[in-house]
């Protein structure tokens, strides 16, 4: 039967698979960017809608203040907002750090970007930058951010270790991640913090502050860096929620 499916190849003039070639690559559905990290044992939420909730429904919550303060964004700060979206906390940001602060706006969705990039020029937020990033890496300028936030858009990152490791030298010395998100299921447009803190601390990042608020639904968790980043072979991938 062997010798005469060989034939048969030949006669078709179809490569003969080896059983090696026919053993699927356990990365084909990963990035080539991002598989000398660790794979994710999670689920990962599709991407939604650009605009969380209308902005409102936010702002009657207080959400922007309350993350703002809690975040000790103050007049001159640099801040980058990954996610931005259509820019509900960008022109927040814009307006409270002032001339002398800088907001740059990322996103992977060109579609927002561009929406964005009419809001700033008509509402003149000449503090404001836009940029847009890659799945596995925002592509932040080195030590030059005093803030990074990422609100409710952490569990949609397909490949959190190379997106971590890669965000790390934008901060600056002292400089902080903000993370707004729900204890949710990973696939559910959440994150259980004990599986946020584990990722983060993989890639050399210290959980600094936590806080759940009921109010708006999330939980706060402020991060810094501690240590050297870590070589990618070297990170340890968190175990699948749910695992012992």
């Amino acid at each position: 039967m062997k010798a005469l499916t060989k034939i048969l190849l030949l006669v078709l003039g179809l490569p003969a698979m080896s059983a090696c070639s026919q053993q699927a690559d356990p990365d084909a559905d990963r990035l080539e960017t991002s598989r000398e990290f660790p794979r994710a044992y999670r689920a990962v939420s599709k991407a939604g809608d650009t605009e969380f909730s209308t902005e409102a429904k936010r702002d009657e919550a207080g959400e922007a203040k309350m993350v703002m303060d809690w975040a000790g964004i103050q007049p001159g700060t640099t801040v980058a907002d990954i996610g931005a979206g259509e820019g509900y906390y960008t022109v927040r940001l814009a307006e409270r750090v002032g001339s002398k602060g800088r907001v740059l706006a990322q996103d992977i969705n060109r579609g927002a970007l561009n929406r964005l990039g009419e809001r700033v020029n008509r509402e003149r937020l000449d503090n404001v930058a836009i940029k847009e990033g890659a799945l596995d890496d925002p592509q932040l300028p080195k030590a030059s951010f005093d803030r990074i936030f990422m609100v409710h858009m952490y569990h949609e990152i397909t490949e959190p270790y190379a997106f971590l490791w890669r965000m790390r030298p934008a901060l600056r010395e002292g400089g902080q991640v903000i993370v707004v998100d729900r204890d949710r299921p990973t696939n559910r447009h959440g994150i259980p913090p004990k599986l946020l803190f584990c990722e983060f601390a993989a890639v050399g990042y210290r959980l600094k502050d936590f806080t759940e608020r009921l109010d708006v639904g999330g939980y706060f968790a402020r991060f810094e860096l501690t240590g050297e980043r870590p070589e990618p072979d070297a990170i340890e991938a968190c175990a699948e929620p749910g695992d012992a």
